[in-house]
């Protein structure tokens, strides 16, 4: 058996960048910053935040583009990725997530959208119940 799957939720560390493919893809490369709370062994308050980075396609990047910016709290699902690539003679490598759904959190005007995003026969967010946003595939 094999599973990839991520789930996160934190916040933007910063505007996310869009690209277009040649075919008009939307592309949206995001970071997020997703904090961890525990007590140490001596039961002081710690917290740990980790930095990742995530890649949506498609519908999901264009809604990232329109509603999310530094500081929005989102949450995401997906996969892990391995990018590799070689840079000066070095081979190098990056995990990233690829988000497969994602669902904006927090006050409406932290978000500057509504609590959930339309589903795709444009019933208003009323009518429906609150559901992840499904990003397009990655293109081949």
């Amino acid at each position: 058996m094999n599973i990839n799957k991520v789930t996160l939720a934190g916040r933007l560390t910063r505007d996310p960048e869009i690209k277009h493919t040649p075919s008009g893809t939307t592309i949206a490369d995001f970071s997020l910053a997703v904090t961890r709370f525990y007590k140490n062994n001596a039961g002081e308050s710690q917290e740990d935040t980790d930095f990742i980075d995530c890649t949506a396609f498609g519908r999901s990047a264009e809604i990232i583009q329109k509603f999310l910016k530094k500081g929005n709290p989102v949450y995401v699902e997906g996969r892990l990725k391995l990018d590799t690539w070689e840079s000066n003679g070095q081979k190098r490598s990056k995990l990233k997530v690829i988000a497969e759904s994602m669902q904006f959190v927090g006050p409406r005007s932290q978000t500057l959208a509504p609590a959930s995003v339309p589903s795709a026969d444009k019933r208003p967010a009323s009518a429906t119940p609150a559901a992840p946003v499904p990003a397009a595939k990655a293109p081949a």
